[in-house]
């Protein structure tokens, strides 16, 4: 199945948790149908003492949340839905179905 949301795109939460946050997309997981957004969905994660952390101890992370929590920002700042059509050129682009501008 296509994904609508991309790494790079700026992503409103819509439920749980973190429910009315906005982030960027970090790494997308189609298998899983998951994300990273960043500052979302934050875990503990103990580290043992390495050479680039020499204390170790405990960090905070962002986990992967699903795709259906999120929704793409568009251009205007409103949360929308993705719709693909061709454009003048010919070639196949993702648009907001709110405003029906192109999403870049």
């Amino acid at each position: 199945m296509k994904l609508k949301i991309k790494k790079g795109d700026t992503v409103k939460v819509i439920t749980g948790e973190y429910k009315g946050t906005q982030g960027k997309v970090l790494e997308v997981y189609p298998k899983d149908n998951k994300a990273l957004v960043e500052g979302c969905n934050m875990v503990s994660k103990s580290t043992k003492p390495s050479a680039a952390a020499p204390n170790g101890g405990i960090i905070q992370k962002e986990a992967p949340m699903h795709i259906s929590n999120l929704m793409v920002v568009d251009a205007k700042g409103n949360a929308t839905r993705v719709g693909r059509k061709l454009n003048d050129n010919g070639k196949l682009v993702r648009y907001s179905k709110k405003s029906g501008e192109e999403i870049k």
